[in-house]
Formats: C-alpha cells, sequence, structure tokens
C-alpha cells in the first residue's frame, strides 16, 4: 500500500469520524437525561439559596406558608418570626425543629411541619463524552464520580484514559469528613506514587474554572484520590481517544483508538502482530504534521524494540502505521517457498503409491 493511499484513507476516516460526533451530538440519545437515581437520597437533601419550603403549623392555618430560602441561606419571611432562621446545609428535620422552637414563644407545644417542594439551589452535573449515553445528574445528594459514570451508562471502549472534571460552581455544603478522606486519600497517593487534585473547606471555590484530571485506571482500582465527590454544575468529560491505524504486515490490519501512553508495540500487538514476511526491523511510522496526516515519514527498527535494545516509540493521535513486508526473492520467503512444496510432495507420496 503506497503512502499516498495511506493517507487518502486516513483523512476519509477522520472526516466520519466527525460527521458521526456531529450527529451523536444532535441526537435524542445525547440528550439531557435524568435517571432513577435523580430520585435517590432526597431524605438526605440538605437546602440552600433558592430552594422552596413549605411550612405548616398544625390548628393554626394563618401561619402556614411558602418561603423561599435567601441568598444568605435563611428562612426570613415566617410570620410572627423576625429573627431569620437558619437553614442553609439543613435538612427538613433540622428546619423544622427550628421553626417549632420560635414558634413555641407564642404558642404552646406547636406542631409544624417542613416539606421541600422546589430544589432549585444546586443545578444539575453533566457527564459526556465516552460514556453510553450522555446524561443529567441533578444532585439530590452527594454522588461521587463512578456513581455519575454508571447513570450515563459506562465508560465506552473509545476512552483514552483520563477524565477530566470542571467545577463551574462553589462546594455549596463542606462536610467535616471530607477533611478526613482528603488527608488519607493525600497519604494513600503519596505511598502509590501519585498525584491529585486536594481541597480544604478553606479553599473550597477556588477551583472554579479549573480543570481536574483523573486517571481511569486508578479510578476503577480505587486507588487515591481518584474517586472525588461531584459538585453541583461540575461538567465531566471523559475524553475520547483519537484513532491511528495499522496497515502492512501485521495479522489483521485495523484502526486502533489510542489510548494514553500507547506505544508501537502494543498498537501492533493489537494487530495480532507481525507476520512472518514482515521487514520489522524498517517500520514506517507516517505523522501528522502542520496539519496534514501523514505528512512526516518515521522510520523504527521494531525488532531492536523487542529485544530492549531501543525504546519503544509513543504513538500520536492519527499516526499511521505500515509493517512493510519483505521481496519475494528474499531468503526467507524462497525458504518458506521450498518448504511448503517439500510438505506438499510428501503428502502426494502415498496417494501415488496406493494408485
Amino acid at each position: 500500500m503506497s503512502k499516498r493511499t495511506l493517507v487518502i484513507f486516513a483523512a476519509v476516516f477522520s472526516l466520519g469520524m466527525i460527521f458521526s460526533v456531529l450527529a451523536l451530538a444532535q441526537s435524542p440519545d445525547a440528550q439531557s437525561s435524568a435517571g432513577a437515581s435523580d430520585d435517590q437520597g432526597t431524605k438526605r437533601y440538605r437546602v440552600g439559596p433558592g430552594d422552596i419550603l413549605d411550612v405548616r403549623v398544625f390548628g393554626q392555618p394563618d401561619l402556614n406558608s411558602t418561603v423561599e430560602i435567601d441568598e444568605d441561606g435563611n428562612v426570613s419571611s415566617l410570620p410572627f418570626i423576625e429573627d431569620p432562621i437558619p437553614a442553609k446545609c439543613r435538612n427538613e428535620k433540622e428546619i423544622q425543629k427550628s421553626i417549632t422552637e420560635a414558634y413555641s414563644k407564642y404558642l404552646i407545644k406547636p406542631r409544624v411541619s417542613v416539606r421541600i417542594t422546589e430544589r432549585r439551589s444546586r443545578p444539575p452535573a453533566v457527564v459526556f463524552g465516552a460514556v453510553r449515553s450522555a446524561a443529567r445528574f441533578q444532585m439530590m445528594r452527594r454522588v461521587r464520580l463512578h456513581e455519575l459514570l454508571a447513570s450515563a451508562g459506562g465508560i465506552t471502549s473509545n476512552a483514552s484514559g483520563t477524565i477530566q472534571i470542571l467545577h463551574t460552581e462553589k462546594e455549596l455544603c463542606v462536610e467535616e469528613g471530607d477533611v478526613v478522606q482528603t488527608v488519607t486519600a493525600s497519604l494513600s497517593d503519596k505511598s502509590a506514587g501519585i498525584s491529585a487534585p486536594q481541597k480544604s473547606p478553606d479553599t473550597a471555590g477556588a477551583d472554579i474554572g479549573q480543570l481536574q484530571v483523573y486517571q481511569i485506571a486508578n479510578l476503577k482500582n480505587g486507588l487515591g484520590n481518584d474517586n472525588p465527590f461531584i459538585r453541583p454544575g461540575d461538567i465531566v468529560i471523559v475524553t475520547e481517544g483519537e484513532p491511528i491505524f495499522v496497515t502492512g504486515a501485521v495479522v489483521a490490519a485495523r484502526q486502533v483508538i489510542l489510548k494514553d501512553g500507547m506505544t508501537l508495540g502494543q498498537a501492533i500487538a493489537m494487530s495480532g502482530g507481525a507476520t512472518r514476511q514482515a521487514k520489522t526491523n524498517e517500520v514506517h511510522i507516517y505523522r501528522k504534521q502542520e496539519g496534514k496526516i501523514g505528512s512526516q515519514d518515521l522510520k523504527f527498527d521494531f525488532e531492536a524494540i523487542k529485544k530492549g535494545k531501543m525504546t519503544d516509540v509513543l504513538l500520536q493521535p492519527y499516526d499511521i502505521i505500515e509493517v512493510p513486508q519483505i521481496g519475494t526473492f528474499a531468503p526467507r520467503n524462497l525458504a518458506d517457498f521450498f518448504l511448503n512444496t517439500i510438505k506438499g510432495t510428501v503428502g502426494y507420496l502415498p496417494q501415488m503409491i496406493i494408485y
């Protein structure tokens, strides 16, 4: 296969991938979806500014009211209650207890009920990229990264190996347990040689707009801090790997999705390995340069790489790997020809004797 043919093949495939991604982004399946997991944990929901509460005082219909948590996180519009009642990061029962105490100044043993009717304080988290179904996750409770990915159907084989998280909102309710978790994760990360983003209540919100990167391999293995809590409004991107192409004298020429840290040896192995007729001491990588696919021709001695005499080559997006084939009259081909001829003759002799 000529170099020109390889370049044309790669360019056509790349255009096809672009149109496929555009079509997927506009399809109904890729639009926001809220799964059954959105309704989980409502009893553990902690209110925030903008949430709506239905407050009822039994036997006192004039005191029943629908109130909105103000921007300071307080309930400040209850009948006859002058002092604001703290509500931010508290649940229904905790707010109910405070309102009951407030009305105890005017009523004998008041019976108060508090119910959250609208949850407006937390925008949904969004996950897309190399997942089976892009999804929106309504933040009724605290969830970790692995749970958000599960709501999107899991990670596909097109994932490159990293997950990017962009925080768009300050964390509303920082819990005390997060400090212990952060210290524990930091210690385990140091012992495993892993570097992961850290946070503390003092710096909550300082990382808004910063892109944090996590390793899928560490998430699957449960290592360190690579399974963080997801905040409301988070944008989670499971990065998709770019294609590379393996052609020539391999068992199965194919397109391979580039994973983080993938090498020449791994790509050839994923294609079934080099055939006996491969010229492995002169493998070509046609690399993208200045926006042109396959414009740079690099040669590597794959035989030396296999023997550990050379460092394996890190691949880049849109690399075209060509394993050339030895000539027809090369000693190896001639030896195979004569060996196959002898085997065929030996197998045919018994039939001639019987005849």
